[in-house]
């Protein structure tokens, strides 16, 4: 068949097409996923530099500690309004 012949079957991960929504759906769950874990490291890492006597390490574990949070919350409200 020609590129442009209208009765063309389409590819797999085009526009429109199951494949393609399943596969920006795990990316999006990748890129949380990763997020997520960053920031609970970052927390404990400024957790850590607490119990060590670092000056400024709270505000970096309170910053990080509210970020995670919030990404998880955004996560968490992502996945279900995908399932509803």
């Amino acid at each position: 068949m020609e590129q442009g012949d209208a009765h063309a079957p389409m590819s797999d991960l085009e526009p429109g097409t199951v494949q393609r929504r399943q596969l920006q759906i795990r990316i999006s769950d990748i890129a949380w996923t990763a997020l997520c874990v960053l920031l609970a490291l970052w927390a404990l890492w400024g957790a850590v530099g607490i119990f060590r006597g670092v000056g400024t390490a709270w505000a970096y574990c309170l910053a990080a500690a509210v970020l995670f949070v919030a990404a998880t919350g955004a996560r968490i409200a992502a996945t279900r309004r995908r399932h509803l």
